[in-house]
């Protein structure tokens, strides 16, 4: 099975000022269930506020939850700061409230992955489990 780094490392936050918090929360805990290290940030995380705590955790991904419509400027504020801190090798996946044609637009600025609200925890979860490289190359330990 890949390299022994331990468990995938998991930043959920909630950036912006969308108050609702328990679609983060359900799969903060799934991605725990499956065995991941889940840092959850809670509300109202600035994007710099995220990337910092991504790269202090050593976060091997980046899930973000976006209800509030600001979806496209706060993920691409979040990649331009990994990209900024040279830590890019942080994967950044999301979901909420985000229309359609908003996806493929995302997805060209360095968004791995946008899940929408028909997404079950499993899809989520199997796809973490593909995609997420453990043990980020930054080699901060």
């Amino acid at each position: 099975m890949g390299v022994a780094a331990g468990p995938i490392r998991v930043v959920v936050a909630k950036p912006g000022l969308d108050g609702h918090d328990r679609g983060a929360k359900v799969i903060a805990r799934a991605l725990r269930d499956a065995g991941m290290e889940v840092i959850y940030t809670g509300l109202h995380q600035t994007p710099e506020q995220i990337v910092d705590t991504a790269i202090q955790e050593d976060a091997d991904a980046i899930g973000l939850s976006i209800l509030s419509g600001a979806h496209n400027t706060l993920f691409a504020a979040v990649i331009d700061l990994l990209r900024r801190r040279e830590a890019e090798d942080i994967l950044v996946f999301g979901g909420g409230i985000i229309p359609e044609v908003d996806i493929a637009p995302l997805k060209e600025k360095g968004v791995a992955e946008i899940f929408t609200p028909g997404a079950t925890t499993q899809a989520i979860v199997d796809w973490v489990r593909e995609n997420v490289q453990q043990g980020s190359t930054t080699g901060h330990r």
